[in-house]
């Protein structure tokens, strides 16, 4: 038999166990998953597979399809992999144990909960249900010339497929930070606690999950989870995922390979105190807050193989009885719907905030990924004719070099802009954010960074990067306070005229991750940060610093 057939023969067994594999369940797998995340862009970038990365997370099912994928391609002579992504590729796909098809038997060969070393757990296949039951801990402790500090965190997560098209998963932990790291002013990208006022340390719990009903080409769902829009290997800046996660309605749909689409309905926390509704009762305030939501939505476009064109636009609202049924629609374009709900407003003092965005994605020269977001507050082409004026962009440009010209090392180059009064608003309960903290850019406005990063992965779960990024951020202008001047001019403000806080960071960080979401890590940083820490930096790396930090994690 000669060699096309051959393959076409195996490339058809392949399609059927394939297609045989895949089910249409969703539970997410968490963006904190370094690992998993990382491999799958690696594979994008040596062409591989073709990856939506726009918007995140993903599913532990399309992970596993896209795993299926690249060992696909592997026995079909289509890609070629090293040693170290080869057992990359045979650690992940021994990963997902309630993913892949493998029957779990107990001592007497029976159905029933058997205990698994890669991933740790609990797990239990059958017919009808799949269900897995994991620890979740850790801990980390740090010094550098100002403190030191430990953390430590527990809890524990599970998920479970019902039937064909279920899927359920919760998460709960509770954290203990040492020294206050985590607040909504802080410019750093560590993820957020409940908005609070902390003194020297930081307490607190969390708790993620969904229900997801799926079929072949999409799902819709309800969660509780952190999300990422936008592309970028170092923070993104449409939805960053470092807000406190939020409960939101979900729409996913592909109904060809050419376009997907993504929509989401969330309940976000104003922090804004509705004073007529709040109260005393036996000698206690019971404050009562406004409500706010957001809905957004992204439709990804593939014009042809290894490039997509995503496109959205979302807006942030409130004092509308509530839930509005137009925001409900997961199609529209929601600053029109605005102004059909507030067509009598003069002034724009009762309409919503609405927000454009743009994202491109190219991976059409082997090893080498290209991106471009764009986040436009408002947009108008009378700014672009001026050259004093500007619009409310924030921009993020970058690329990645993957495995040339040295194997297992990648190159990446990254720079983010974002001009003054960019994700602010003038109304408290319509900014674009939850529990105080930004839901964009870390940097917020007026802000700018350049990163720099070269990883090296010498061997299966072992990463190594030593990065440098430089970020400055100029004037803090109010959007209340210039919008309410008159006749003043916003859009004139001056952009990083005034540089009112740096950081210069240098960090070597090494992460190995000996069994499926088990990992042990060493990072290694010098620090300058300068100007305002008070305002925008924790105590604790306030001036210059060599920061050492280790720690342990299991689970996420």
């Amino acid at each position: 038999m000669n060699t096309r057939i051959t393959k076409y023969v195996l490339g058809i067994v392949l399609c059927l166990f394939f297609s045989n594999a895949v089910k249409s369940q969703v539970v997410y797998e968490h963006l904190s998953n370094e690992g998993i995340y990382g491999f799958l862009d690696e594979m994008a970038n040596i062409n591989a597979i073709q990856i939506n990365d726009v918007v995140k997370p993903y599913s532990r099912q399309l992970i596993f399809e896209y795993l299926l994928e690249i060992e696909s391609g592997l026995s079909l002579g289509e890609i070629a992999l090293n040693k170290r992504q080869m057992d990359e590729l045979k650690f992940y796909l021994s990963s997902y144990i309630l993913e892949n098809q493998t029957p779990l038997k107990n001592k007497r060969g029976e159905d029933g909960v058997k205990g698994i070393l890669n991933p740790p757990g609990l797990f239990f296949k059958n017919e009808d249900i799949k269900m897995g039951l994991q620890m979740i801990w850790g801990g980390a402790y740090s010094k550098n010339d100002n403190d030191s500090y430990t953390e430590s965190y527990g809890g524990a997560s599970m998920m479970a497929y019902i039937g064909d098209n279920i899927g359920v998963y919760g998460n709960v932990r509770d954290r203990n930070i040492g020294q206050k790291l985590i607040s909504p002013s802080y410019l750093n990208q560590i993820r957020a606690a409940p908005h609070k006022e902390y003194e020297k340390s930081i307490d607190f719990s969390e708790t993620r999950g969904g229900f997801v009903y799926s079929w072949e080409w999409g799902n819709v769902g309800l969660i509780k989870d952190h999300i990422q829009w936008g592309t970028g290997y170092n923070g993104t800046n449409i939805q960053s995922g470092r807000n406190p996660s939020f409960a939101m309605l979900t729409l996913k749909l592909k109904p060809t390979e050419w376009f997907e689409f993504n929509y989401i309905h969330g309940w976000l926390n104003s922090e804004v105190v509705d004073s007529v509704n709040s109260y005393w009762t036996q000698g206690t305030f019971r404050p009562v807050y406004r409500q706010k939501y957001i809905a957004a939505n992204m439709f990804t476009f593939y014009p042809w193989k290894k490039f997509n064109f995503s496109f959205g636009n979302s807006i942030v609202y409130s004092d509308l009885g509530g839930i509005n049924a137009s925001y409900l629609i997961p199609f529209l374009f929601y600053k029109s719907v605005d102004h059909t709900l507030n067509s009598t407003n003069i002034d724009g003092e009762t309409g919503q905030n609405a927000q454009l965005f743009l994202s491109m994605s190219s991976r059409n020269i082997k090893n080498l990924h290209l991106h471009f977001t764009l986040y436009a507050d408002d947009l108008s082409f009378t700014h672009f004719k001026k050259k004093d004026e500007f619009n409310f962009f924030s921009y993020k440009l970058g690329a990645r070099l993957s495995n040339y010209p040295f194997e297992n090392f990648s190159f990446t180059f990254e720079f983010t802009h974002t001009n003054p009064l960019v994700f602010q608003h003038k109304i408290g309960t319509q900014t674009y954010e939850t529990s105080g903290y930004n839901l964009g850019h870390y940097l917020r406005d007026n802000a700018r960074e350049y990163y720099l990063a070269i990883n090296y992965k010498p061997i299966r779960g072992l990463s190594i990067d030593l990065s440098y990024e430089y970020a400055k951020k100029g004037d803090a202008f109010s959007y209340a306070e210039y919008a309410n001047i008159p006749y003043f001019n916003i859009h004139t403000l001056p952009i990083l005229e005034n540089i009112i806080w740096s950081s210069k960071v240098l960090a070597l960080n090494a992460r190995y991750e000996i069994k499926a979401n088990v990992y042990i890590y060493i990072n290694i940083k010098h620090s300058n940060i300068t100007g305002d820490v008070e305002s925008y930096t924790p105590e604790y790396y306030w001036g210059k610093n060599l920061t050492f930090t280790s720690g342990l994690n299991i689970g996420f």
